[in-house]
């Protein structure tokens, strides 16, 4: 009844309902999320209902059913992965006709009698699980075996990266690359194979930054909206103005008017013609009122002077009479 009522996909274990909608809209979103969430329960008991009229087989774990191929194509939510492009070697080996043989990752180890891995941790005929090295005719006098295999291994290393680092720079030249591999070839530098480490800034430099980003609008930052924790910008005071270099419509008057005002300025300081009046009697009755106030404060200390010495004096003469 539910395969003519629904259209049931047990390949996708999928069920779909062509003859629902919704009529009139639900008024409210609650009403919406309940009858959506009645339509899906139905449509699941439909599909566990198809499920169990397949024939099934008994297991431990209980029925197993086969489900059948799907009949709904469903899109793709990323595209079919590129073929990552050959490397040099690959190019290399399929020119001269090399193939590659599958090698097993477990390898007998004949020194401690048990299997080992071929790569990586404790893995065969680890160089650092061996405690003497043979000499040999060709090895220098007085030279470290174990740095100088370390120093070889090293090198072999170093140079695996670089090809590794070329072969993806012939691949971002060419073009139409893996997202990956992108990736990769655009995180190299331009030149050379050491990767460039950015400078980190420090905190005065980011706030310098943040100062000079604040004050550079029209009002200089006045009227713009503080951040949580921002400090105040360090040079707020205004700037020199000069007239621009090349004359325009207006600057021979501003020069003009400009050259007037220092000349009226060196005039009034060593012209003797000019003269304020007001501040001139000002200034006369300050220094008056100055002198007057310091000849009151010498004839008082003149005066009490006098008090003290007649004071002693009339001391003496009292115990002279005694």
């Amino acid at each position: 009844m539910e395969a003519e009522k629904y259209q049931i996909d047990l390949g996708n274990l999928m069920a779909y309902d062509p003859s629902h909608h919704f009529q009139p809209l639900p008024s409210s979103r609650e009403e919406l999320s309940r009858q959506c969430l009645e339509k899906g329960t139905e449509l699941v008991q439909g599909v566990v209902n198809a499920l169990f009229s397949l024939p099934s087989t008994e297991d431990l774990d209980g029925p197993i059913v086969r489900l059948p191929e799907p009949s709904t194509r469903l899109p793709r939510e990323k595209h079919l992965p590129r073929p990552k492009p050959p490397t040099k070697w690959e190019l290399f080996a399929k020119m001269k006709g090399i193939k590659n043989r599958k090698k097993d990752k477990r390898v007998f180890d004949e020194r401690t009698g048990t299997w080992k891995r071929r790569y990586g941790y404790d893995r065969v005929n680890d160089d650092r699980d061996v405690p003497i090295i043979e000499a040999k005719m060709t090895d220098e006098l007085g030279e470290d075996p174990f740095s100088k295999r370390k120093d070889e291994k090293k090198k072999r290393v170093d140079k695996q990266e670089k090809n590794r680092l070329q072969n993806l720079k012939q691949v971002f030249k060419a073009g139409d690359l893996p997202s990956h591999i992108q990736l990769a070839a655009t995180a190299l530098p331009i030149t050379g194979t050491q990767k460039v480490i950015p400078k980190k800034a420090s905190k005065e430099e980011l706030e310098d930054v943040a100062g000079m980003a604040a004050t550079a609008t029209a009002s200089g930052g006045k009227f713009d909206k503080k951040l949580p924790g921002e400090k105040p910008a360090k040079h707020t005071g205004k700037h020199r103005k000069f007239l621009p270099v090349v004359e325009g419509k207006g600057m021979g008057a501003q020069e003009k008017e400009q050259t007037e005002k220092i000349l009226n300025k060196l005039m009034a300081r060593s012209s003797h013609d000019i003269l304020d009046v007001d501040r001139a009697v000002t200034m006369f009755n300050v220094k008056t009122e100055k002198q007057r106030k310091r000849e009151k404060e010498v004839s008082l200390s003149s005066t009490s002077n006098k008090l003290k010495s007649n004071k002693k004096a009339f001391k003496r003469s009292s115990k002279k009479k005694e």
